[in-house]
């Protein structure tokens, strides 16, 4: 269980102090994440790696020479947020453009990719690398589908000790993804792990039993069968990845991975089981490692991944490299940094707004409140709900990103910000406190809302209206979520055409939303029945069956809240 915090919303910035505290040879802490604190070669191609906190070593722990310039820190269990990425990336990028390296995870592939096409309009190369090594998540034909497990450290250490070998940004690229095309992992676990504050596990294994193919957020995993021997258990790990064993691989080098719980002696006697399954394979093991790389806060369990090796591969995975988790070869001959970082975001300034246009903005503060304050109360149930497929952290992260998008909201308000730029600031605080996915996709959907208000005039129902559609352009555009797919869009595609239809037929807005937010709500509740087709729950499609999805359901919260102010607000 993890016990050892002050609050629990503070666990992870807290964390990620602490560690730069220690750990000051390696890395500089940063807002939202930790860079190289050794002079790195101007146009050196820059390898960022990150997601959410909770994975310790992973991944403020893999920045050093020899391996990530750069890591990006979210809350636990939640992908960090487009801003943070963008931010950290400036810190890190030395003009020979950046490598931005991340589990394939729905909420990564957002915040990166989003944070990647900023970067780009302001002239900085990125090029962008969901890691895919989980077998157990799809099949080896849809293999792009497949999380980014243990195998994150794999494929970063290729990238790493390519970017300082000198190599361009192109044949980093290529090498990095050459790794991941060659490197597959498979864990299992004796237990769930238990978020900061949290009453209980993400997830029970019944007694004796273990769970297989799990994920690193608290997912549970895809099946359960009895506690096995380490023979037994190194069979079983080794078997499911030799299957998809390249024709001609004599090498391999592999990463046998405690997930938080799993005490060392227990790693070393199963790795004397494995390595007589792989030498039996005919493989010789390059360069074994064996540890914590990638763990789930307190999560009992391991993972096994194989990387297979052809002769580029080998030896950048033998090249030096010197980062708090992993060391290799000669020390890397490095300096300690002497620029200086210049991290404050500062005050934000506004256009100047219309006094009409900031009456608006001040409506719109006080249905943020609103909407915050629901979300709070409905945090536990959100949490539940999550929890049966996926990691039950979207009540947190919803009540976290509301309470910052209205903190923003009174500030822009405070700053005599008009109607759109009042949204627009709330909409960025959402996703950059929020996290994960739910947090980007309600950050996007304020912000794309935002663009049909003005600075200039009092809200209309018309552009309310408009905004919804802009809303739903921009979340199924980047999110790629479509009806169907068990996701928040499930319930904001009936929600917005049904505002449109109702207002087209000349209803008034109060009635016209009270009309969509039943849509939604009745979508939300036929969720239930779906199997999700995006995101962590969908390895986990069974569990999900016969429990609505838990973004579908926030959204038809938030639009009953929304209406319920509207009605409010008409009434005088």
């Amino acid at each position: 269980m993890t016990t050892i915090f002050d609050a629990p919303e503070d666990f992870a910035t807290t964390a990620l102090a602490g560690f730069a505290a220690i750990y000051q040879r390696n890395v500089r802490l940063v807002k939202g994440g930790v860079v190289r604190s050794t002079k790195v070669p101007k146009g050196k191609v820059a390898v960022v790696v990150g997601g959410g906190s909770g994975h310790y070593p992973a991944f403020a722990g893999y920045v050093g020479p020899g391996l990530a310039d750069a890591a990006v820190a979210g809350d636990v269990f939640a992908s960090p947020s487009t801003a943070a990425v963008a931010r950290v990336c400036r810190h890190a990028d030395q003009g020979g453009g950046v490598l931005l390296g991340f589990g394939n995870y729905a909420g990564d592939v957002l915040n990166f990719g989003v944070a990647a096409e900023r970067l780009r309009s302001e002239g900085i190369d990125v090029r962008i690398l969901p890691v895919t090594d989980d077998v157990a998540s799809a099949p080896a034909e849809t293999s792009a589908k497949r999380r980014g497990i243990a195998g994150d450290l794999v494929v970063f250490k290729i990238a790493g000790a390519a970017a300082e070998a000198g190599k361009s940004l192109d044949e980093v690229e290529r090498l990095a993804r050459h790794a991941n095309d060659r490197t597959v992992s498979f864990g299992v676990a004796f237990g769930g792990c238990t978020l900061p504050g949290a009453a209980g596990p993400l997830f029970t294994v019944p007694k004796g039993q273990m769970a297989l193919g799990l994920g690193i957020h608290g997912e549970p995993g895809v099946s359960e069968e009895t506690i096995a021997t380490a023979s037994d258990l190194a069979k079983l790990l080794t078997g499911k990845l030799l299957a998809e064993r390249p024709e001609g691989s004599r090498k391999v080098a592999a990463v046998l991975n405690g997930l938080g719980s799993t005490k060392y002696e227990e790693l070393f006697v199963l790795w004397t089981a494995v390595a007589r399954q792989l030498n039996d394979a005919g493989l010789e093991i390059v360069d074994p490692e064996c540890g914590e790389f990638v763990t789930s806060l307190d999560m009992q369990g391991c993972s096994l991944t194989l990387l297979w090796l052809d002769e580029e591969l080998e030896a950048l995975w033998r090249a030096p490299t010197d980062a708090p988790v992993l060391r290799k070869g000669v020390i890397i001959a490095a300096e300690p940094a002497t620029d200086e970082i210049v991290d404050a975001d500062g005050p934000q300034s506004f256009s100047p707004a219309s006094d009409a246009s900031k009456e608006s903005g001040k409506c719109i503060a006080r249905l943020i409140g609103n909407i915050a304050e629901a979300l709070k109360e409905a945090e536990e149930e959100l949490g539940r709900i999550d929890a049966f497929a996926g990691d039950g952290d979207h009540g947190q992260g919803m009540r976290r990103g509301s309470a910052a998008a209205f903190d923003a909201a009174k500030t822009a308000v405070a700053a005599e910000a008009g109607a759109a730029s009042v949204l627009a600031a709330a909409g960025d605080a959402w996703a950059d406190r929020a996290g994960g996915t739910s947090g980007a996709i309600w950050g996007l959907a304020l912000r794309s809302w935002s663009n049909a208000l003005s600075d200039e005039d009092k809200v209309s129902d018309a552009a309310i209206v408009k905004g919804s559609r802009l809303a739903l352009d921009g979340v199924t555009r980047l999110g790629r979520a479509r009806v169907g797919d068990k996701t928040l869009v499930d319930a904001l595609v009936p929600f917005v055409a049904t505002l449109e239809r109702e207002s087209a037929a000349g209803r008034p807005l109060v009635e016209a939303w009270d009309a969509a937010a039943k849509a939604a709500q009745e979508a939300a509740d036929a969720t239930s029945a779906l199997t999700p087709k995006l995101g962590r729950a969908r390895p986990l499609a069974e569990k999900s069956i016969g429990h609505p999805d838990a973004g579908a359901v926030s959204l038809a919260l938030v639009a009953r809240v929304a209406g319920a102010f509207l009605r409010e607000a008409a009434a005088g």
